[in-house]
């Protein structure tokens, strides 16, 4: 993405190359479809984040709102942060599980996928993993991690 940072939704997704946009916006539609209710889009740290609203749960460990999956334009790759996946090691295995019977190659840090094109990811399982976690369960683990002050025992 172009150095200028974007306020909105649109003003970010107006600033990338054409190629990246279409994209970025078919996997920001298997999300939007997918999303449970409550989460909110924004753009924060040059990302689209998929977080919960400040008035649901202000308490934050930063102030901030909490975030559930965000996707980056990086220079080289788009990325998506899928959250929950880092504290649920059920949800990290379905999605290996997933990439590996699609025949698509996960590539993945801790909770970050990145990929070039939407066809790298699959997108099914991209879906049900965002779908897997309602606002008030993922409100819970967040403050059931500030409660014990480390972070997230990976649920089995």
């Amino acid at each position: 993405m172009k150095t200028k940072r974007a306020a909105t939704v649109a003003d970010f997704l107006v600033h990338l190359p054409p190629e990246r946009r279409r994209e970025v916006e078919r996997v920001r539609g298997v999300i939007r479809a997918h999303l449970p209710r409550g989460y909110e889009e924004a753009v924060a740290k040059k990302m689209l984040v998929f977080q919960v609203p400040l008035s649901r749960y202000p308490d934050t460990y930063n102030g901030h709102p909490l975030w559930y999956v965000a996707l980056a334009s990086e220079k080289s790759y788009l990325s998506l942060h899928l959250m929950s996946v880092y504290a649920d090691a059920a949800q990290a295995e379905r999605l290996r599980e997933g990439f590996r019977a699609a025949g698509k190659k996960l590539d993945m840090g801790k909770a970050c996928v990145h990929f070039k094109t939407a066809d790298d990811l699959a997108l099914d399982v991209i879906g049900a993993i965002v779908a897997a976690t309602p606002l008030d369960r993922w409100v819970a683990t967040a403050q059931a991690v500030r409660t014990r002050g480390r972070k997230p025992e990976r649920r089995q």
